[in-house]
């Protein structure tokens, strides 16, 4: 260390921090010295408890070396012989005692010398056992974002692996055979209203995927979107917000049909639900639909159940929530069924007045109709929601 470097009234400090504390300990002593130098010495007294009681506060021996010329500041009017009278005389004596103060450096005993060292070394420990906790959880905090990155893309990577094998698997040729009929109602949810299966024949190109798993009941397809998905349906439905048509654990889950919908029946609504993946994956994007323009441009909607093809046209959009069972209010995710036209208009009529947009397309009772639901994270258990019908054909 250059020597000389840190040096506040005659006194070496080893460090830039104790040269800092000493610093503003000299401002305090420095305004405390013309305070003291234009006061009587009931003043004096007064400056020199208030200094041994702690009034000030000091941070380095400064401190100590200014009480020490308080108490001799208070002995020269006595020695002096005078009274008020001589004020001002002994006002130049203060002077004079400050001055030799600062001069010559005063010299540290071997005593200070290990209390600054003791000091200093304290310090720089502190300073040690920050550094090494802050690198420590710096390091912790890397592990874990790397951790879950690669996880993430794991995942991701698995997923549109997944669903490219799903959707090469649909034109290749039937493996096995699949009956038109399933009379074990464990392994398919394709069942009448009497609950006996019913004879339909399995459209050619899903007898693979339905080989593959029972639970397959079509595929959902918007052209120039990232949507084209198998959709399964159970009676759970909470099972496929984790699991894939493999049947594995996946974050992103899968499109599924709400368990109450018919297939064969068929329902008057189709609604199909599937997460709102940060990544796009599932219904990420559905809510690109909130613009009317990218509405137009993707107004077609291809649904194929396993046994008949569908293309429906879209009609409302719009912002929804999960309800309490007390609430009286329409609930989208109960519409299932329309028992007559008047149910099936009171339906129709709401979902307008909800829609955030006029798509000019609407329908009548008798018509098939297609929901897709996502979460919407604008409010506390938001949904949205896209309304299609079913068409012959694009116009």
């Amino acid at each position: 260390m250059e020597e000389g470097r840190f040096v506040v009234e005659g006194r070496q400090f080893r460090s830039e921090s104790e040269y800092k504390r000493a610093l503003r300990d000299k401002e305090t002593i420095d305004r405390l010295r013309r305070q003291a130098l234009g006061s009587n010495a009931e003043q004096l007294d007064k400056l020199k408890r208030d200094v041994k009681e702690g009034k000030y506060q000091f941070y380095t021996l400064l401190g100590q070396d200014f009480q020490e010329e308080l108490e001799e500041m208070s002995v020269l009017p006595k020695k002096s012989g005078m009274g008020k009278k001589g004020a001002g005389r002994t006002g130049s004596g203060r002077e004079a005692l400050f001055k030799q103060k600062k001069s010559p450096p005063k010299r540290k005993s071997k005593e200070e010398e290990e209390q600054l060292n003791a000091i200093a070394l304290e310090e720089l420990r502190k300073r040690e056992k920050r550094r090494r906790i802050l690198l420590v959880l710096c390091s912790l905090l890397g592990v874990a974002c790397l951790s879950y990155f690669c996880l993430y893309s794991y995942y991701d990577y698995k997923t549109r692996i997944s669903y490219k094998q799903l959707s090469d698997l649909k034109e290749k040729t039937v493996i096995g055979q699949i009956k038109p009929t399933a009379p074990d109602v464990q392994q398919t949810v394709h069942v009448n209203l009497d609950g006996e299966p019913e004879p339909k024949e399995v459209l050619e190109e899903y007898k693979n995927l339905l080989n593959k798993n029972k639970k397959l009941i079509g595929w959902l397809k918007i052209d120039d979107t990232n949507i084209d998905y198998p959709v399964m349906q159970t009676s759970d439905n909470e099972y496929y917000q984790d699991h894939n048509l493999n049947q594995e654990y996946d974050k992103n889950g899968s499109i599924f049909m709400d368990k109450d919908c018919d297939v064969l029946k068929p329902s008057t609504n189709y609604i199909l639900y599937g997460h709102h993946m940060k990544s796009g994956r599932m219904f990420g994007k559905l809510d690109s639909y909130a613009s009317e323009d990218y509405g137009k441009k993707h107004s077609y909607i291809q649904f194929d159940t396993i046994y008949e093809k569908g293309l429906y046209q879209v009609m409302y959009v719009f912002r929804s929530r999960v309800y309490s069972e007390e609430e009286i209010v329409f609930k989208y995710y109960q519409f299932i069924d329309a028992l007559s036209e008047q149910e099936f208009d009171s339906y129709m009529q709401e979902m307008s007045a909800m829609s955030l947009y006029d798509t000019g397309v609407t329908a009548q009772y008798g018509d098939q109709l297609l929901t897709l639901s996502t979460c919407d994270y604008k409010e506390k258990n938001g949904r949205f929601v896209v309304v299609a019908k079913k068409v012959a054909a694009k116009e």
